[in-house]
């Protein structure tokens, strides 16, 4: 895997781009219901091809079973993936009313379960107490939390049917493509088979080549599935450490977006723990540097 350059790394670790990051909604990912339909597709129909060639069947046949499994399998294959979907939202709807109940009718005890799952993750004393404050004061929050941490639900899952439509998408996209052979009667029926089996495997090599572009640093980088790519650019960084970026150089800052209440965990334990050091001693700091 290509590692990101320094520069860049610097570049999306700016405020501004961090900010704006994490200000995103999260988007919905689709990747696997693509890759296991084109694959799905692609297995299935050339097994067909390959057992009407077997069977000494000529390329019309083999071409209407083609396509018949490739209707068949591929409907059969949305509606699985549409209904499996559909039943992980119903059982976060499920567990999101039971944890509103459980909020509503015993706080204490789901108070003590925020507190122990944040124990649990290092945090302890005044900051574990002010963490376990600052999310229940919120009931959104709360839940959320509960439901991400306690049940490992994901805050963005995808949407019936558009997982239904891009398993069925990719599935007939890749699956006709060992198909293309059997239109070229001018071909034998060998010659047939040898290109499909050859398109069969470019696909998988595509497959396999598109899972790893999307899959890259640049789009990891960034919440859902859209680019990590700064609106507003950064102040060159510095080549030193003692050196400064120039206020005079600097950018205008963008807007301040409102932030995602579902990070608001992270920004207040950071908070919480920061102000949980105390203030600097500054003057024995000075004595250190005046002996020095």
């Amino acid at each position: 895997m290509k590692k990101t350059s320094l520069e860049t790394l610097h570049r999306q670790h700016q405020p501004a781009a961090i900010e704006q990051r994490l200000s995103r909604p999260l988007q919905p990912r689709y990747v696997a219901d693509a890759v296991l339909g084109a694959i799905d597709g692609c297995v299935t129909t050339f097994a067909v091809v390959a057992g009407a060639v077997g069977a000494g069947f000529s390329a019309s046949v083999a071409l209407i079973m083609g396509f018949a499994n490739l209707l068949a399998d591929g409907f059969s294959m949305a509606v699985s993936n549409y209904e499996a979907v559909k039943a992980l939202h119903e059982f976060r709807e499920t567990a999101r009313a039971t944890e509103e109940e459980h909020i509503a009718r015993v706080p204490d005890g789901e108070r003590e379960e925020i507190r122990q799952i944040f124990a649990r993750k290092g945090f302890s004393g005044e900051t574990l107490d002010r963490i376990v404050a600052t999310i229940c004061q919120d009931r959104q929050l709360w839940v959320e939390t509960m439901l991400s941490e306690e049940y490992g639900l994901q805050q963005a899952p995808p949407a019936p049917l558009v997982s239904a439509a891009v398993t069925f998408a990719t599935f007939l996209l890749a699956g006709s493509l060992p198909l293309l052979p059997l239109f070229f009667t001018s071909l034998d029926m060998q010659r047939q088979f040898l290109i499909s089996a050859l398109l069969a495997a470019a696909v998988f090599f595509s497959i396999g080549m598109l899972k790893k572009a999307w899959c890259s640093p640049s789009r990891c980088c960034a919440r859902g599935s859209t680019p990590c790519s700064p609106v507003v650019p950064p102040p060159p960084w510095p080549s030193s450490p003692g050196t400064c970026c120039s206020n005079s150089s600097a950018p205008a800052e963008p807007a301040r977006q409102r932030p995602n209440r579902r990070r608001q965990v992270t920004r207040a334990t950071r908070a919480i723990t920061l102000k949980s050091l105390g203030p600097v001693n500054t003057t024995s700091v000075r004595q250190r540097s005046g002996q020095n």
